[in-house]
């Protein structure tokens, strides 16, 4: 995080928010003051990561979590921020569960947005219901990162445990539960999980009676405005830091890395660039139809979410640096200097399937085109061309809904990694984008949910930014027939 945007604690505006995000990584946290800009030497990361297997389990242990989230409480909420860290803000991997007993614990793994193994109820739903029809009534559709497809696998395959679960929740849900024992969720977490009607902003009856399941098993709806004001003195006790703050229920961090960046207005959209990515708008509430390849969550009384998700970016970043060789005088960023040449391959890159906007989770990548000069520059390239032609799918569809955009901003850790990649980005979809420099702007997002509420008045700072990249002609029209390529290949395959 660049030290020209931290500010010290002596010179920042009050309140302050301590903000805590658990990612497919690690658990970090850090304090921003009422601007939204970091406080030097407060910021820690324990690391961690899922279990996974070849049959498509992602899990991690609730409690492991809990047990780092004070960790970091411990070396982030010391004496001297009594009095002025007003609000704990929280953002999750979404959308996540975990099962919980009427005592209060654990009595399953946290299972990830990356578990694929109810894959085939959720084939086994799309035999039960309209999908299209639930889609506009929930905002999601059907697929293996969501609930509905994991709530009737589990009970399938782990029926005593189904049955022993008093309630369902996220992980940010639990561990509120463990430190300050109160049972809220979030409106933006309960509408990732695509169980929530997001006209009536409630649980979808519809949707639960078909899973055998009503909302009393699901914690009661909170909105942004309603932080949990009720904590233990324990809290306190053990961290003197956060004496008379309030808890917000945690939220996703797909919604808290959209305004980490400065996307918080219907006129500016969010390019996601980690190890999945997402293009998303935040506005105000889709009345009409969502298009079959988005989703829309909303996240307060007024305004939703909208947008698509790809599963492999970064995941493709770590798979491609495994199977090329390092270049001897440049770097792999170099790769993106120029423009593609015959020699550079059409790549669907579906690692592990699909999301937005076909929604295939049984997808896997393909690569065409490949020539007698295609070596590791080319092929390297071709598979980050694929990225990018994906994230034009979505922001097509997003274009039908979302029409005043006037900004695109782009963060992430591949950003970052890849800026030059940024310009094949920007040619592709034919429209200027800002990198955005600054780093954890998930972080930086959850403490800004929680500022709307704790100073409203008070301006936020701006995030630090590059150079706007603006599309070259040249570049643009040899994607324009890249484009009609991938999207040749993909119906082919998968249409």
């Amino acid at each position: 995080m660049a030290e020209s945007f931290a500010v010290p604690a002596g010179k920042a505006v009050e309140p302050f928010v301590l903000a805590l995000d658990i990612g497919s990584t690690g658990t970090r946290g850090g304090i921003f003051d009422a601007t939204g800009r970091p406080i030097v030497r407060t910021r820690i990361k324990v690391d961690h990561s899922f279990r996974t297997n070849a049959q498509g389990r992602s899990e991690i242990s609730p409690d492991q979590i809990v047990h780092e989230v004070a960790a970091v409480l411990d070396a982030v909420a010391r004496p001297e921020f009594a009095g002025r860290v007003a609000g704990v803000a929280m953002d999750t991997f979404a959308s996540s569960l975990v099962g919980v007993d009427e005592d209060d614990a654990a009595v399953t793994p946290c299972y990830t947005y990356a578990d694929t193994r109810c894959a085939p109820e959720v084939e086994q739903l799309r035999g039960l219901v309209d999908e299209d029809e639930l889609q506009q009534r929930t905002g999601a559709r059907l697929h293996t990162s969501c609930l509905p497809g994991r709530l009737r696998w589990l009970k399938r395959v782990e029926p005593d445990t189904f049955e022993l679960t008093r309630w369902w929740m996220s992980i940010g849900e639990y561990v509120q539960l463990r430190l300050l024992g109160v049972h809220g969720v979030a409106l933006a977490t309960a509408a990732w999980g695509g169980l929530i009607n997001r006209q009536t902003i409630d649980w979808d009856e519809e949707l639960l009676d078909l899973l055998g399941l009503h909302d009393e098993y699901f914690n009661p709806i909170r909105l942004p405005d309603q932080p949990f004001t009720k904590i233990p003195r324990r809290i306190a006790r053990r961290w003197p830091g956060l004496a008379g703050a309030v808890w917000f229920p945690s939220i996703p961090d797909g919604l808290a890395s959209n305004l980490g960046p400065g996307a918080s207005d219907e006129r500016t959209m969010a390019i996601s660039a980690s190890g999945a990515g997402a293009v998303r708008v935040l506005g105000k509430a889709i009345k009409g139809r969502v298009p079959s390849g988005l989703w829309s969550y909303r996240v307060d009384r007024e305004r939703s979410l909208i947008g698509g998700a790809l599963s492999d970016v970064g995941h493709v970043v770590s798979w491609l640096d495994t199977v090329t060789p390092l270049p001897t005088r440049s770097n792999r960023n170099d790769w993106f200097a120029r423009p593609p040449t015959p020699d550079t391959p059409v790549v669907l890159p579906f690692l592990t399937g699909e999301r937005s906007t076909g929604w295939r989770g049984d997808a896997r990548a393909i690569v065409a085109d490949i020539g007698p000069g295609t070596n590791a520059a080319e092929f390297y390239r071709g598979a980050m061309d694929g990225v990018a032609l994906s994230y034009r799918r979505v922001v097509d569809q997003l274009d039908t809904v979302a029409p005043g955009i006037e900004r695109i901003v782009a963060a992430g850790t591949i950003a970052q990694l890849l800026p030059s990649w940024l310009t094949v980005v920007a040619n592709v979809l034919d429209k200027p984008l800002v990198p955005i420099s600054l780093k954890r702007t998930t972080l930086r997002g959850s403490a800004l949910m929680a500022l709307e509420t704790l100073a409203p008045d008070v301006p936020r700072a701006d995030p630090e930014a590059g150079d706007t990249i603006s599309p070259t002609r040249s570049w643009v029209r040899e994607y324009d027939g890249r484009y009609h390529r991938f999207l040749e290949l993909y119906e082919k395959n998968f249409g």
